[in-house]
């Protein structure tokens, strides 16, 4: 559904992006990860049809959206990270005066309109000022704007940028329903934790180039032990119990003591025996009320994977040629 390929924007000397590629199947939910100027926005608003690329190429559902922008935009939904709103105009007035511009006649509009509404929950708000609603509010009325035309991919900036917790958990319920019914969605945004709870896969830009591109438990699970299995474990009264349990345990050894428990080392990365310690701790009557496995929060996964990219190259090893024969 989406296909950018090679694609490059200059600005003077200022490679803003540099020969990012990826593809992304429909249905599928892609987070887009990068430090403030990275490459995002400009790479997500060559995809919108808002800037041209300087080389290279974006198709969405098979439409180039520099040849054939209008088509393209037929499918699309835009979410910038901000947008404008106009004084005196109700919540209803602004999506039926979209809807109007999208080309949306008589019932049908009003019917479109009162679609988005319901679906973005702001029926209730129909009658309120577009300028004058909560960041809360104002988002969901960006995105029943960008819905109103039953687009097929949605690409999604910073969307939850400044949202109160109540507001970001029904941004996540609104984009897991899109993403059930089938649409494509790029979504940008700094709260790592949350991207890994609603995407597919996820994408690292760094100056202009993608760094990653890959699921959420691969890349927490990365650069950990692949023979090992580090859990954390918390148990109901003294964690003594749990601590000497662990000194004599099969596979098991302690990293360190807890307040109500450990972290116990598990030396095996088998599902069958991570599943039969903890099958022992409770037939062994240890009173368990946590047990995790310790993966890597994705926001330390993206600065290691920074961090190995900026890392200085050694000096190449000079090629010492051996001396020339002796002259007969």
């Amino acid at each position: 559904m989406i296909s950018v390929e090679n694609l490059h924007r200059s600005f003077g000397d200022l490679k803003a992006v540099d020969g990012v590629s990826f593809t992304i199947d429909s249905g599928r939910v892609v987070g887009f990860v990068g430090a403030n100027g990275a490459g995002k926005t400009t790479t997500m608003r060559i995809m919108a049809t808002l800037d041209h690329p300087s080389s290279g190429r974006v198709v969405l559902g098979g439409h180039n959206v520099v040849h054939h922008p209008a088509k393209a935009r037929r499918i699309l939904g835009w979410m910038p990270d901000s947008f404008g709103t106009y004084e005196h105009m109700t919540v209803l007035e602004y999506l039926d005066f979209y809807a109007r511009a999208l080309g949306y006649r008589g019932k049908e509009r009003l019917a479109r309109v009162q679609e988005v509404m319901d679906f973005t929950d702001l029926t209730p708000l129909a009658d309120r000022m577009s300028n004058k609603m909560s960041k809360g509010q104002t988002q969901r009325l960006c995105l029943g704007r960008a819905l109103l035309h039953d687009p097929q991919v949605l690409i999604m900036d910073e969307p939850a940028a400044g949202l109160d917790p109540k507001a970001r958990i029904e941004l996540k319920n609104l984009i897991r329903i899109l993403s059930q019914e089938g649409r494509t969605i790029l979504i940008s945004s700094h709260i790592l934790s949350e991207l890994g709870e609603m995407c597919d896969s996820l994408l690292f830009i760094d100056k202009g180039r993608i760094v990653h591109h890959g699921d959420a438990d691969t890349l927490k699970r990365s650069g950990q032990n692949e023979q090992t299995t580090i859990v954390n474990v918390e148990v109901a009264g003294d964690p003594r119990a749990l601590q000497n349990w662990a000194l004599t345990a099969a596979h098991v050894k302690i990293l360190d003591e807890t307040k109500r428990g450990a972290r116990l080392c598990i030396d095996s990365a088998d599902e069958q025996i991570v599943a039969g310690v903890l099958r022992r701790l409770v037939t062994d009557q240890i009173l368990v009320l946590d047990f995790h496995r310790e993966e890597r929060r994705l926001e330390d996964a993206f600065v290691d994977i920074l961090a190995d990219l900026n890392k200085p190259k050694p000096p190449p090893v000079p090629v010492v040629l051996p001396p020339p024969p002796p002259a007969v």
